[in-house]
């Protein structure tokens, strides 16, 4: 499909980025008061109990959702219970650094992804938009020093944010289903919750595999970790997800996923406003890179 690039894609797709930046030094914060599964399946129970006022009947049995429930399995698994538990994962062994360069690899998955399991055709303009988005990322990586790339050592964690990446591109696809029920289209609350239903079960069973292994010792609950759950369940969760599935209705998955290297940027901009890191002017060319790597994708081949 063409994409279609106008101001309200762009905010839609632009907002995202933004909270999962936040949730990525949040998921970062709290590595040591929660094991990363079981941070993930928290994180969308409260998002559930947050959305069930506007979608409950979604669970009725007379829904459209217990039809095409492999589907929406399928959504759950891959966008609700890997993407995050795998980040969070990640975390645990590698820094946020490493992991926002494997991160970096969105769209070079999403082209690779469409390509060979949805026959999706890959033009010069979108390898083009491609190198110029990975390069922005590189540089806000490098700060401006790519001799600084060479010193990066790669660890477990970051062979799980490689899984979490391609998961996040066969996700984004999946989410351009033809035989989509119309009721839940149309409302963007039941489509979501359509997909957390099955994610709040995958994200389940594997925090309780991880609790039963003991890998990750008890929670540490206090206010710290309270704060952390609100802010990953209303915004990562719910906003982003929410903004996320229209983006990519109303974009497609290859410029949806150039987006997706804006993260790196707004981590900078966040670590300026809360840690009193200045910007620097590397941080101005990245962006330019990378924006311009996402008008390159969005013009017709």
């Amino acid at each position: 499909m063409s994409a279609r690039i106008d101001p309200t894609t762009i905010v839609f797709l632009t907002v995202p980025p933004l909270l999962w930046a936040g949730n990525a030094v949040v998921g970062r914060v709290v590595h040591a008061m929660v094991g990363p599964a079981m941070l993930n399946f928290l994180r969308w129970l409260i998002a559930f109990v947050v959305l069930l006022p506007l979608a409950w009947r979604v669970l009725r049995p007379t829904s459209a959702v217990w039809p095409h429930w492999r589907r929406y399995a399928m959504l759950g698994l891959l966008g609700i219970g890997c993407y995050n538990a795998l980040q969070y994962l990640a975390l645990q062994t590698s820094t946020p650094v490493n992991v926002t360069l494997v991160a970096s690899g969105v769209p070079v998955w999403m082209l690779v992804v469409g390509a060979l399991f949805f026959r999706a055709p890959v033009s010069r303009a979108q390898v083009v938009g491609a190198l110029l988005s990975v390069a922005g990322v590189l540089l806000v990586l490098a700060r401006g020093d790519w001799a600084q790339l060479l010193a990066l050592r790669l660890v477990p964690g970051d062979l799980y944010m490689v899984l979490a990446t391609i998961a996040w591109a066969f996700y984004s696809w999946l989410l351009l289903g033809t035989n989509e029920p119309r009721a839940l289209r149309a409302n963007w609350s039941a489509f979501l919750m359509a997909q957390m239903v099955f994610g709040l079960a995958w994200s389940g069973a594997f925090a309780g595999i991880e609790w039963s292994l003991g890998s990750y010792g008890t929670i540490t609950w206090g206010w710290p970790l309270a704060a952390a759950l609100a802010f990953i369940a209303l915004g990562p969760a719910v906003l982003a997800y929410r903004f996320w599935g229209e983006g990519v209705q109303r974009g497609g998955p290859v410029l949806a996923g150039f987006f997706l290297n804006l993260t790196p940027l707004f981590a900078a901009l966040l670590a300026a406003a809360f840690l009193g890191e200045l910007p620097h002017a590397y941080h101005a060319l990245a962006f330019a890179l990378i924006v311009g790597g996402i008008v390159a994708t969005s013009r017709r081949a």
